[in-house]
């Protein structure tokens, strides 16, 4: 097969990739008077337009996982388990408490360690001045250490409640959109890559 033919072939295959990539959207605030359903209704809004993704939100308040890590995982811990394996990749949302992230979301990264395996993670934040960027820096280093891939672009709010109107839209749209969409798009495509790879090979932890 010369190059031209190589490079059609990769393009129909492209083309016909119509299998719609599995994203779990992980809410990692569980406080009281939580800002995170406004910024998680709004990111949901930016996936509902995209055939490409097929979306399930993890509601770490709803989950209720035990805040030990000892003794036997219990139905919740095995319910998030199963729902954070069938996905292909994953979106944080997170706010930045004490420049870094909530303990529930560190809560349901250790309960798990092969399901994050060889994914890509995307992250929304929000926060203050820093619109939550430190939370992210620090999971990073967390799921580097699970095999899990960080994608580089991300959204964040800073001054996150003063983002917002009183309908949840942020006041100026145009640049958390286009940043949800770049993240996405770089999301996408290492979901895809991922996971076709790994059905040629098996990732090697």
């Amino acid at each position: 097969m010369n190059t031209h033919d190589t490079q059609r072939s990769a393009r129909e295959s492209h083309e016909g990739d119509t299998e719609a990539l599995r994203l779990a959207v992980v809410v990692a605030s569980t406080r009281e008077g939580r800002f995170a359903p406004t910024v998680a209704a709004w990111f949901l809004r930016q996936t509902a337009h995209r055939h490409d993704l097929a979306v399930d939100v993890i509601d770490l308040a709803e989950a209720r996982l035990p805040e030990g890590l000892s003794g036997r995982p219990g139905p919740e811990v095995s319910e998030v388990a199963g729902r954070i394996d069938a996905a292909d990749a994953f979106v944080v949302i997170t706010p930045e408490y004490n420049h870094s992230y909530p303990a529930s979301l560190k809560t349901a990264i250790d309960w798990h360690y092969a399901q994050w395996r060889a994914k890509p993670v995307g992250f929304v934040s929000y926060g203050g001045l820093s619109g939550g960027l430190r939370a992210v820096e620090h999971l990073r280093q967390v799921y580097a250490e699970l095999h899990a891939v960080t994608v580089r672009d991300t959204v964040s709010f800073h001054g996150a409640r003063s983002c917002f109107d009183a309908s949840g839209e942020p006041l100026d749209p145009a640049g958390p959109e286009a940043a949800a969409k770049t993240m996405l798009d770089q999301l996408i495509w290492w979901g895809r890559t991922l996971r076709d790879g790994k059905t040629v090979r098996p990732y090697a932890a």
